[in-house]
């Protein structure tokens, strides 16, 4: 039926957000050069890849620390919230085929979760802009557990709220971070591919179960 899928359904399929479900991964670029610009800081391309996995808090954290950063980790956090939730209403499309996809795993009562490094705030803008926050059963992120990705611990907390067994739910991540996140979880994880770490393609096949280039290579 598919060529990528499992011989047996999973439990659950649980998506990251950012450059996985949605197209946004470059709104992440301007946000950093804008902001570092309020401090006098040029824009650095490896900050993307250092901060990658990491929650909005341990970001906030990382900033601070490697920018003195005067204000405090409350306003960095706020400040950053107000910027991505304009984009992500304004800017933000849903990747190509995401809606079908997600459409297909209800028709077969497969439960849905985000598992996202974002402020809930930024997540729920997102998914409600494009009118595609009902398609998920559970939405949380990574500041509900004590370490982001790489780490598994959101997607083991959504396993939980799902009431899923982690070894049978299905993982779909665009950076390697989250790929490892999701295979230290002991799930089966999908590979996207994404323009913004087209560079980092073979590392990600090397890291996944499968790699795709859209969620048509899903469906049937």
């Amino acid at each position: 039926m598919m060529k990528k899928w499992p011989d047996n359904d999973p439990e659950a399929v649980i998506f990251d957000l950012d450059g996985t479900l949605v197209d946004s991964m470059w709104m992440w670029t301007d946000i950093d050069k804008e902001y570092l610009a309020r401090f006098g800081y040029p824009f650095d391309k490896q900050i993307q890849r250092e901060i990658e996995g990491m929650s909005i808090g341990e970001t906030a954290v990382w900033f601070k620390e490697r920018y003195h950063i005067p204000d405090s980790l409350e306003k960095i956090q706020s400040d950053w919230i107000r910027m991505s939730i304009d984009k992500y209403r304004n800017e933000v499309p849903l990747k190509p085929f995401a809606g079908e996809f997600l459409t297909f795993l209800k028709s077969r009562g497969i439960k849905t979760g985000i598992a996202s490094s974002n402020a809930i705030y930024m997540v729920e803008a997102c998914l409600d802009s494009l009118s595609v926050r009902d398609k998920f059963d559970i939405i949380a992120t990574a500041s509900e557990v004590e370490r982001g990705k790489p780490f598994p611990d959101v997607y083991l907390h959504v396993a939980r709220l799902l009431d899923a067994d982690p070894a049978k739910c299905m993982v779909f991540e665009d950076i390697p971070a989250g790929i490892q996140a999701g295979k230290a979880a002991g799930m089966y994880v999908f590979a996207i591919h994404d323009a913004f770490s087209e560079e980092l393609e073979e590392e990600k096949r090397k890291l996944a179960d499968a790699y795709i280039r859209d969620y048509s290579e899903l469906m049937p």
